[in-house]
């Protein structure tokens, strides 16, 4: 009898457990395996400050059961000797990518072409682009065998498979059309290669639509056969621009008012390149934020941005965004922004502010043309001299920061005029001279 109810008490218990545990709402559930995932995806790199928003696109990963997949996943896409920053740029642009049975497939055919020579980033590019496609191993290496038979070999092939993956889901005679173009126009095979691995998406064009009357306008425009063919061996890029842009271009260089030397240095490497150099510019501004007539006004207004590299220039917008947390569309107001220098005028007068911002002795809010347009001593004047903790920040005018000399101490020395003794006949001259003067 005892057993008995030992044994009704047990299975109380396993169905009472049972109930509690298939109770436990979704919602926790779900966080429970977001969790999982996140922890597993950080283990393997992937930035914690991008977790939340891919776990929230990509549903998909949050299935308990393909927990010890994504691992698995992980752990091919590893073998790979993918670059961190690739990793990463891999999962969030394609995170289809993790499926296993496609890595599975993948995982001998990268091992066969490793032996080509073939770049991480390139085998990364191929990977997602084949995941999108459905695009096996096999039709790759017999992609890859009509592009060596074509000449793209060594650096060549890695470089296009880095750029313009695309290329191997093209035809070969539509390959061949665009080699026959370039040779067409005058380039040697060296030159072509060079095309190819500088700006591989040239491959891409359509040759009756885009890349022949791209050069018709050159020509128009004034340019010669022989100098438009040195500019694009010199810089590929140029192929990429848009019918219509380089007038535009130059008609931005032809109205700048600047000072004389900036417009000479602009011009210094003729006006196909100044113009190449609006157009490379104009493309940054636009992938940050700006329309095309706000990137071109930017421009007419601070010339000197044509001078500058595009490294620093992305490396002010991205200062202003995510640190000053300023909206992109300020520099259409304050384009003089661009042209500050960032270590010497933008960080310590942003520090600057910042300290009396956060002491409480800014009575108004200080704006980005009230931060950037004041010169070094105005701006000393208004918010660092009435502080002194703040001359250390701001460096210049500081005390004890004393200006360079232009020579070294004792060079007075050799300026200061040389003495000559006076004898009595010098005086007597002298004298002389003087004398009808003071009569």
């Amino acid at each position: 009898m005892a057993i008995t109810s030992i044994t009704k008490a047990t299975a109380f218990n396993r169905l009472s457990s049972t109930y509690f545990f298939s109770t436990i709402p979704p919602k926790i559930s779900q966080y429970r395996n977001q969790i999982a995932v996140a922890n597993l995806l950080q283990r393997y790199g992937f930035p914690p400050s991008q977790l939340h928003t891919f776990l929230t696109k990509n549903h998909f990963l949050l299935n308990n059961s393909n927990l010890h997949d994504i691992q698995s996943s992980l752990n091919i896409l590893l073998s790979f000797k993918i670059p961190q920053n690739s990793f990463v740029s891999l999962l969030s642009g394609c995170p289809a990518v993790l499926d296993l049975s496609f890595l599975k497939k993948w995982q001998t055919g990268v091992s066969k072409f490793r032996d080509l020579g073939i770049s991480s980033l390139a085998v990364s590019n191929v990977l997602a682009f084949s995941r999108r496609f459905q695009i096996d191993p096999d039709g790759f290496l017999t992609s890859v065998d009509v592009l060596k038979g074509l000449g793209f070999n060594g650096g060549v092939l890695t470089r296009v498979l880095e750029g313009y993956p695309r290329i191997i889901m093209m035809k070969e005679n539509e390959i061949c059309e665009k080699i026959g173009f370039l040779e067409g126009i005058g380039l040697s095979g060296c030159g072509i290669e060079k095309v190819f691995c500088l700006f591989p998406e040239v491959l891409g064009f359509d040759i009756e639509n885009r890349l022949r009357p791209l050069l018709e306008e050159f020509l128009e425009l004034g340019f010669s056969e022989n100098g438009v063919r040195e500019e694009i061996v010199g810089e590929p890029r140029v192929l990429g621009m848009e019918l219509g842009e380089m007038s535009r271009c130059l008609g931005l260089l032809r109205t700048l008012k600047c000072r004389v030397p900036v417009k000479e240095s602009i011009f210094s490497e003729g006006e196909f390149r100044a113009g190449l150099k609006v157009k490379l510019r104009v493309d940054c501004l636009c992938k940050h934020g700006l329309i095309r007539r706000e990137a071109f006004k930017v421009l007419w207004k601070e010339p000197r941005l044509v001078l500058y590299e595009i490294e620093e220039i992305e490396k002010k917008i991205e200062f202003l965004v995510n640190r000053m947390k300023y909206g992109v569309g300020c520099l259409v107001e304050v384009p003089e922004y661009l042209g500050a220098n960032f270590d010497k005028q933008i960080v310590p007068r942003y520090n600057v502010i910042e300290y009396l911002r956060s002491k409480g002795a800014l009575g108004f809010e200080v704006g980005l043309k009230s931060l950037i347009k004041p010169s070094r001593l105005r701006f000393y004047n208004l918010y660092v001299k009435p502080y002194p903790e703040c001359e250390k920040m701001y460096g210049r005018f500081a005390e004890g920061a004393g200006i360079q000399r232009r020579h070294p101490v004792g060079m007075w020395k050799l300026f200061k005029p040389q003495k000559y003794a006076e004898s009595n006949e010098d005086v007597k001259n002298m004298k002389s001279f003087m004398e009808p003067l003071v009569s």
